[in-house]
């Protein structure tokens, strides 16, 4: 950039945007392209990052009568980083004013969009207001004043790191779907996260009756998100993910930005007793009861409330795979829906008939069905009538409530704790 000079005041600015021309990278199947132009010349601080690099301005006409001099600005300008920084963390630019108030910071990406941020009350220092993005080109700005008016001016450029390592984050939502009013949503990562309050920030909820989500961490691998009480009917829900800029564990970044709608159906709630053997379904306002069978006294069914996490039509239920040895291996269970990871299942039962006068499963809720299953039974009818995220719960059972982090069983911790 050129030196301006007038006859009554002069402003230097320093611009070295860029000396390695055009980068690129691809991340999530988005290309991003950072570039700057190649002008080494300008005057200046040397890569000061500002300061006194830009001559200031007399703010009364200094130098009039053409003696080509004006007076120096006592304002000091410094950015952080430093002019031409390569691999600049999203989280490090900051620009400060000594000896006066900044007047005007402009941050832009190679492709001109501004950067938002606020100067501070005080007038000494401004920080942009979320993390920048990675693999990005930047300019800085910036102007202050000292205390007699004297303008002080500097012009930087910067470029953000492009990660090597990225966390994979998955979630249990399908754009678009439907679910039951018990719907908690789980953030999976594939790595340790470290900095666990700033992933919460970067995963937000927007709900279309102004429901507030919070998240609530199982180790450093997943957080659960969901509200104090269960959905509203119809409620619009938006995921809002933004963690690509995201410093996750140290060198870590996240590796997803984007938006994730889903819906929240008609209101179902179910409580299964392990006394009556009943289990009383509330759907749109209206009371059914059906005979089912829990847990036996030796295998009892977990107690508190689990949320329908997965529906099979027909499915093997093999004793092998949750502990029990070789108690049963029945090859077509037919209508069954997942309570919890642990194997827990509400399901038809077509092998034995104990529904409403005992209990005799392995810790399971049964009812009546036949082989191969049938929508009119009363297995097949409460299937039919389910959706993924309706939440039952089991109670006068001898087991102890099942634990939040065994599917989805949030439920359970009071919203003081979450």
């Amino acid at each position: 950039m050129k030196t301006g000079k007038t006859a009554g005041a002069a402003i230097r600015t320093s611009n070295r945007y860029g000396r390695r021309g055009a980068m690129a990278l691809v991340m999530g199947g988005v290309l991003l392209l950072t570039a700057a132009c190649n002008d080494d010349k300008g005057s200046g601080s040397g890569g000061s990052g500002g300061g006194n690099a830009a001559a200031s301005a007399s703010a009364d006409g200094g130098g009039a009568g053409g003696s080509g001099t004006s007076k120096a600005s006592a304002a000091v300008i410094a950015v952080e980083p430093k002019d031409g920084a390569q691999d600049v963390q999203p989280n490090g630019l900051q620009v400060s004013v000594s000896n006066g108030k900044l007047t005007t910071v402009d941050v832009t990406d190679k492709d001109g969009k501004p950067v938002t941020g606020a100067i501070t009350p005080d007038g000494t220092g401004w920080k942009p207001a979320a993390a920048l993005t990675v693999g990005m080109a930047y300019k800085v700005n910036a102007q202050a004043k000292d205390a007699e008016g004297l303008v002080a001016a500097s012009t930087t450029s910067f470029t953000t790191l492009t990660p090597d390592k990225k966390i994979s984050t998955n979630d249990n939502i399908s754009d678009g779907a439907t679910y039951g009013v018990g719907m908690i949503v789980s953030v999976e990562f594939n790595k340790a996260v470290k900095n666990k309050d700033a992933v919460v920030q970067g995963i937000t909820f927007e709900t279309s009756s102004g429901t507030v989500v919070k998240g609530h961490w199982f180790g450093d691998k997943r957080v659960d998100f969901r509200p104090e009480q269960y959905w509203a009917p119809d409620t619009k829900v938006t995921i809002k993910y933004r963690l690509k800029n995201v410093e996750v564990a140290p060198g870590v970044y996240g590796d997803v930005d984007k938006d994730e709608p889903f819906t929240i159906g008609r209101s179902q709630v179910a409580t299964a007793d392990a006394k009556s053997h009943q289990m009383t379904i509330e759907r749109g306002g209206q009371s059914t009861t059906v005979p089912v069978t829990l847990g036996a006294d030796a295998t009892p069914s977990w107690g508190g409330t689990m949320v329908v996490m997965d529906k099979e039509k027909v499915t093997r239920m093999n004793s092998q795979t949750v502990g029990l040895g070789g108690e049963y291996d029945i090859q077509d269970v037919p209508h069954a829906m997942r309570l919890t990871t642990s194997g827990t299942f509400v399901h038809g039962n077509y092998w034995a008939n104990p529904f409403g006068k005992s209990n005799a499963s392995h810790g399971c809720i049964s009812m009546q069905d036949v082989k191969g299953g049938s929508d009119t039974s009363v297995a097949g009818k409460f299937f039919n009538d389910s959706i993924v995220g309706d939440p039952i719960k089991i109670v006068n059972t001898k087991e102890k409530t099942v634990a939040p982090d065994n599917g989805l069983g949030g439920w359970n911790v009071d919203w003081a704790n979450w």
